[in-house]
């Protein structure tokens, strides 16, 4: 009786269909926008009573509003990891592999923020606060700090950082037209291994960073 009190514990079904939710919520926003959504295509897309995505998200706005903090969550995850202790070298080809992975992995994801951002990011004005900004600022210190301590060629840290965004979530916002550059139907994880690969290798050459060095 205990272990099936646990494989059903209320817990993990709340999680479980939480998850399905935003996974669900998704889909529907990256294919009809905000606007275009509807709480009735998400639960179905869920394959959950209308009233349960109710029950989790009170209204459609609130639903948008935590697929793109989980988005974001998920990015900030892995730039929070970098600290004026690393190795340069090691810490951002982790960090490519991972955005680039995230690509792969969570194109929908990226296509969303893309829209939002695209559009004003009307839904992003809270988050993109005076908190964002000293986060932002911090993260642009590790990048000093490493050209202080001789780690790295000195560049403009807050460009370099854009770059690494830009370079990275492009796999996931235009995958449809590198697979057709490349003639594919879709990308293959050869590809995304290439892709981090030469990133890495260019991000590297031109901080003046030689891979491996101590």
């Amino acid at each position: 009786m205990e272990a099936v009190a646990k494989k059903y514990r209320p817990g993990k079904i709340r999680e479980n269909n939480k998850k399905s939710i935003l996974a669900a919520a998704e889909q529907e926003f990256v294919t009809h926008g905000f606007k275009g959504a509807t709480m009735q295509r998400i639960a179905e897309r869920a394959n959950l009573p209308k009233a349960n995505v109710h029950y989790y998200f009170s209204n459609k706005l609130s639903l948008y509003a935590a697929v793109l903090s989980n988005i974001l969550k998920l990015w900030d995850q892995s730039f929070n990891s970098l600290s004026p202790e690393d190795a340069p070298e090691e810490a951002l080809a982790a960090y490519i592999h991972t955005k680039i992975m995230f690509s792969r992995k969570n194109p929908l994801a990226s296509r969303i923020f893309a829209q939002e951002i695209i559009n004003g990011g009307p839904h992003l004005t809270a988050y993109f606060g005076e908190d964002y900004r000293k986060w932002f600022r911090g993260r642009a210190q590790v990048f000093k700090a490493w050209s202080d301590q001789g780690k790295m060629d000195p560049v403009d840290p807050v460009h370099l950082i854009f770059l690494l965004w830009s370079s990275t979530q492009h796999y996931a916002d235009f995958s449809y037209q590198i697979a057709q550059a490349l003639g594919k139907d879709k990308l293959e994880q050869s590809d995304y291994d290439q892709a981090t690969e030469t990133l890495t290798r260019i991000v590297l050459k031109g901080l003046g960073i030689t891979p491996n060095q101590r």
